[in-house]
């Protein structure tokens, strides 16, 4: 059997970030695997933002009402085997290197018959599936890597689709435009589908209500069928009411901060409804749904890693995720003085991304994750220069010494006095992995 670490350098070697779009070569190594991804029902995630939190309040709702789940999403912030979990719990690396072991003489062999071999993506995404079917799972929670139709993801098929709110993003594989992105994005909708809707605009609603009237699915919407009734600021959380599909469910606790998230749970409660076949007259259980929600947990969104100063993580990497990342810091983080550490990869859009931070943050410290894409430091500086002005921005080429300065500017300019002070840590999920790894120890 392969050592856990020689599957992580196999696994690396087909190029973390490289892709290639070819459903045929992911459908052929389903096929010769058996077809695991039929095994069990599936609740499928796409979107712009939002998916990974919302994916694991579905997995947390699931395991309350007593099914055994399999999950998976990405990218990961500390290890590969987060992407692929077991009633919450990722692969033991064991497990990990057995399922890869399963999986990696078939796809070698297709290799061999093909120009490309398969991607990084797609060996996970293959031993996900594999994985669920060997436990098995009642249900699989799947997330969708880039855009949906043409990701390796979308062999599933799943009967209960979920759209998160869709923006730019990943425009140069997907479009410049909010319609031609959710094409792409509609293509994990199949015949006969239930589809669970955030609020949506006009652009993207288009696309969605075609797709669903030529698949004949069913459409649940956000504001419509199902939403947010209330939510009032709680202590390490929110106190939410919901209106799901089956009736209005109050009381619940989310352990997570922003009206973003009280979005995504809304959603969460909509598809496992949906799935569990709740509708007009017939609710879940409240005390199940409000045991799920109670542990779900997210890292890498608003986690608060530290106290005094107060340091968040927080992976916003598109404008969409920054804005709805600003409003929660506004209204649930009562900071006098903030001070953000930010590195991005070098195609999001930067200045859209520091444009939002500038009147939250007193001061920034730009550097450079540890990503191949990463922006270098110099350059996302002098952009930050131009928003911030000089005295505002420090340049720091390495992680270690950006959470260092931005700790010793956070004392330094309130004199001591660290309540209402903050650090956080933002730009990518690539910059909060490598800032968790640090903080965590």
């Amino acid at each position: 059997m392969s050592e856990y670490n020689e599957v992580e350098a196999a696994l690396d070697k087909r190029g973390f970030t490289r892709m290639v779009f070819d459903m045929q070569k992911i459908r052929d190594l389903m096929d010769v695997l058996g077809s695991p991804q039929r095994a069990y029902p599936a609740i499928h995630l796409t979107g712009t933002n939002g998916k990974t939190s919302t994916a694991r309040m579905i997995d947390s709702l699931l395991q309350a009402h007593g099914l055994h789940t399999g999950r998976y999403t990405s990218p990961h912030l500390e290890t590969v085997r987060e992407r692929i979990s077991l009633d919450g719990t990722p692969l033991s690396e064991e497990a990990f290197a057995t399922t890869y072991d399963e999986v990696a003489p078939l796809a070698e062999l297709l290799d061999a018959r093909n120009p490309e071999p398969l991607t990084y993506f797609d060996m996970t995404t293959a031993m996900a599936y594999a994985a669920f079917a060997d436990a098995p799972v009642d249900i699989a929670v799947v997330e969708v890597g880039l855009g949906g139709e043409e990701d390796a993801t979308n062999v599933i098929e799943a009967g209960v689709c979920v759209l998160t709110p869709i923006g730019l993003d990943h425009t140069e594989w997907l479009g410049d435009t909010v319609e031609d992105i959710a094409w792409h994005k509609v293509g994990i909708i199949h015949q006969g589908a239930t589809v669970v809707t955030a609020l949506q605009n006009e652009e993207a609603m288009r696309p969605i209500l075609e797709r669903c009237a030529d698949m004949g699915a069913t459409l649940a919407r956000e504001g419509s069928e199902f939403g947010v009734v209330e939510r009032v600021q709680a202590v390490g959380g929110q106190l939410l009411t919901l209106q799901g599909l089956g009736g209005v469910y109050d009381e619940i606790f989310l352990p997570l901060f922003g009206a973003h998230q009280a979005q995504n749970a809304a959603i969460a409660l909509a598809a496992v409804e949906a799935f569990l076949g709740a509708g007009p007259g017939k609710q879940l259980e409240a005390d199940l749904v409000r045991e799920g929600f109670a542990k779900t947990d997210s890292p890498g969104r608003l986690e608060r890693v530290r106290s005094a100063p107060t340091i968040l993580l927080d992976g916003a990497h598109n404008p969409h995720g920054m804005a709805a990342t600003v409003a929660a810091l506004e209204d649930e983080f009562t900071f006098r003085h903030l001070v953000v550490v930010v590195s991005v990869l070098g195609d999001k859009d930067a200045a859209g991304l520091l444009d939002l931070l500038e009147p939250v943050a007193a001061r920034i410290v730009v550097t450079q994750n540890s990503s191949p894409r990463a922006m270098p430091a110099m350059e996302l500086g002098q952009l930050a220069i131009t928003i911030f002005g000089e005295d505002r921005v420090t340049i720091t080429e390495t992680m270690p010494d950006a959470i260092e300065e931005a700790v010793v500017l956070a004392e330094e300019d309130v004199s001591g006095e660290l309540s209402g002070v903050g650090v956080l840590i933002t730009g990518s999920v690539v910059t909060v992995a490598d800032a968790r790894k640090l903080l965590r120890r």
